[in-house]
């Protein structure tokens, strides 16, 4: 890969990053709710799952599942529980929350899994991965594997330190904002309506 090539993979996955979706958003709300750190632990979570859509690529898994409507219809209705389990919990959590501490009902480790689980259920990111990813491998080489995995390695550095300094400022907004009457309370709101839209996203897409 030559580097006009590569700039121009790290300028579009940047672009693509940035834009507003899901994952951001989601990254967003915990963040204004729960500070900085809590949106960067789920930030490593999310960049983690990419690992495992890279690995799906190189070994041919996501055009399977992109070619068989029932594993796609399972992992997309698996997904889409998940995130409507998280947002009844989101909903139901918000009036524990107490106003001007950051909280900790759920531990970094918590919040690193849900990220991963997230990413890893979201047959969107698979497809992404499996249309995007090849468009910057030279096919002719003997290494494509190699490019794909340096290509997926690249993109998840770049989302992690996008994701974190999202999280960062959020987390410093947040500290402005915290003494909003209800704050915490209508940031729990924000989390669970974030959550069912992007259920519901995945249900009918």
């Amino acid at each position: 890969m030559d580097l006009s090539t590569f700039l121009y993979f790290l300028v579009a996955s940047v672009l693509l990053t940035i834009a507003p979706g899901p994952d951001i958003m989601y990254l967003l709300a915990k963040s204004l709710a729960d500070g900085a750190r809590s949106g960067i632990a789920l930030a490593f979570g999310l960049c983690t799952g990419l690992i495992f859509h890279t690995t799906l690529v190189i070994i041919g898994v996501a055009a399977v599942i992109q070619q068989s409507p029932t594993a796609f219809a399972v992992l997309k209705y698996a997904g889409a529980a998940y995130l409507l389990y998280l947002a009844w919990g989101a909903f139901h959590a918000q009036g524990d929350l107490k106003l001007n501490t950051v909280n900790k009902s759920a531990s970094y480790f918590k919040l690193y899994r849900r990220g991963v689980i997230m990413n890893v259920l979201n047959p969107k990111v698979l497809l992404f991965f499996l249309a995007f990813l090849p468009q910057f491998v030279n096919l002719n080489s003997d290494s494509v594997s190699l490019q794909i995995a340096f290509l997926g390695f690249i993109f998840g550095l770049q989302t992690l330190i996008v994701f974190s300094l999202v999280a960062v400022c959020a987390g410093k907004v947040r500290d402005y904002i915290l003494n909003i009457k209800n704050f915490n309370k209508i940031m729990g709101y924000v989390q669970g309506i974030v959550l069912i839209g992007i259920s519901l996203a995945l249900i009918i897409s």
